[in-house]
């Protein structure tokens, strides 16, 4: 049977354009796919192990970039070239469009998800390539970046039962058929002329469906269960806190708690999702010389850390298991042009002397404030195993930002 050896298609076969752009995205997912595996199972106890999951990360995220290109290039090649007709018509080609609109779509939103999340976050298993890690119009943001892997995840899903449908379809032609489809993608076989079909809405309208579907899935897992989990630790550890708000004349409206490391020497930084605040202030210093009193509770579990949120709460670091609540107790001075906290934090069972230094600019009954302070994990005797700043960075920055009502 003659074959094509052409880089264009025909109405009846595939050019070797064509199957390029074909087999190399299937090389270039499985790859993918592997390397994410692979990584999931890499420890971090050490830092050789560390070392490890950042490589095959920073693989995994740049054969994903890879195949968003590859497959953007293969849909416009696509959109320029004969569309092959199919060799079989009615509900069995009906089914293979559907197929192919998931599979298409999968391949552009799955790692286009992937980058966007990590252009969202910062740090950690960087790209390998000389643009940069970021993109224009993401901003850095840990809750952007949790949503968007959280749908990267789910799609992933979608991309695994496109493409076994699609290798399925594949066999049933190969094995039982005993037609060219396989043939023509795979050597550029041209079973001769074939004929027409009619161009169909079904096939996208019922793909997408099934977008619509697993985007709302998606929305609806995240943050997932695990955030859900640490979210009700943080409610019931919280009491304390809430029973004196009475004593508090400020009510926090919106507010980050964020905190960035140093692994691998790239900063990498997360923010805590649960946390109160039960503030007592006054502008004008009382007649202890202080301007009032702060009091913080934050629920360790709840923080987003890119890539390793799951080793920054484990044993090795927060411990969140075992110590749910970091408490920070203050008073409050003025500090030049500002004002500073002096006090302690209490976190994984030591007690830390901790002062913040922070702005307050006041519009009518709302300020907003601004602090940051430095601190070192080895005060509460967070990674034992990584002795030196190889792999991770005994600096701790933390960060600061919420905006404030009086209430009283």
């Amino acid at each position: 049977m003659p074959r094509n050896t052409n880089a264009t298609n025909t109405t009846s076969s595939y050019g070797w354009v064509e199957r390029a752009f074909h087999w190399a995205i299937a090389l270039l997912i499985v790859t993918a796919l592997v390397l994410s595996k692979v990584a999931e199972e890499i420890g971090t106890g050490t830092d050789a192990e560390l070392a490890q999951k950042v490589w095959v990360y920073s693989f995994h995220k740049t054969i994903g970039v890879s195949v968003f290109f590859v497959a953007v290039g293969r849909i416009l090649w696509a959109v320029s070239q004969p569309r092959p007709r199919p060799l079989h018509q009615g509900w069995e080609a009906q089914l293979a469009a559907v197929v192919h609109w998931m599979l298409y779509s999968s391949l552009v939103l799955v790692p286009l998800l992937g980058w966007t999340a990590h252009a969202a976050s910062s740090g950690f298993a960087e790209i390998w390539w000389p643009f940069g890690q970021g993109l224009p119009g993401i901003p850095k943001s840990a809750e952007l970046s949790e949503t968007l892997f959280g749908l990267h995840t789910v799609f992933v899903i979608l991309l695994l039962g496109s493409l076994i449908l699609h290798i399925l379809g594949a066999m049933k032609h190969a094995v039982l058929d005993r037609d060219q489809t396989f043939a023509r993608m795979w050597n550029g076989t041209d079973p001769g002329a074939l004929a027409g079909d009619r161009g169909h809405a079904l096939p996208f309208v019922g793909a997408m469906m099934i977008w619509g579907l697993t985007l709302s899935v998606g929305l609806f897992l995240i943050p997932g269960e695990e955030q859900a989990g640490a979210s009700e630790s943080a409610q019931a550890d919280v009491p304390s806190v809430a029973a004196e708000a009475a004593d508090s004349n400020w009510t926090v409206e919106e507010g980050t708690l964020s905190i960035t490391v140093t692994q691998l020497g790239s900063p990498v930084t997360g923010s805590f999702k649960d946390w109160q605040a039960n503030i007592d202030f006054d502008e004008t210093p009382r007649a202890d010389g202080t301007n009032g009193t702060v009091e913080v509770s934050v629920a360790t579990g709840s923080l987003t850390l890119g890539s390793v949120t799951g080793q920054a709460t484990g044993e090795e670091f927060l411990a969140a298991g075992q110590f749910p609540t970091a408490l920070y107790a203050a008073v409050i001075r003025p500090d030049g042009d500002g004002y500073i906290a002096d006090g302690r934090l209490s976190l994984r069972g030591a007690d830390v002397a901790l002062q913040i230094p922070f702005t307050l600019a006041f519009e009518g009954d709302t300020a907003t404030m601004a602090g940051q302070a430095a601190l070192d994990r080895r005060d509460f005797g967070m990674g034992e195993t990584y002795p030196d700043e190889s792999s991770v960075g005994f600096g701790v920055k933390l960060d600061i930002e919420l905006t404030a009502v009086r209430t009283q």
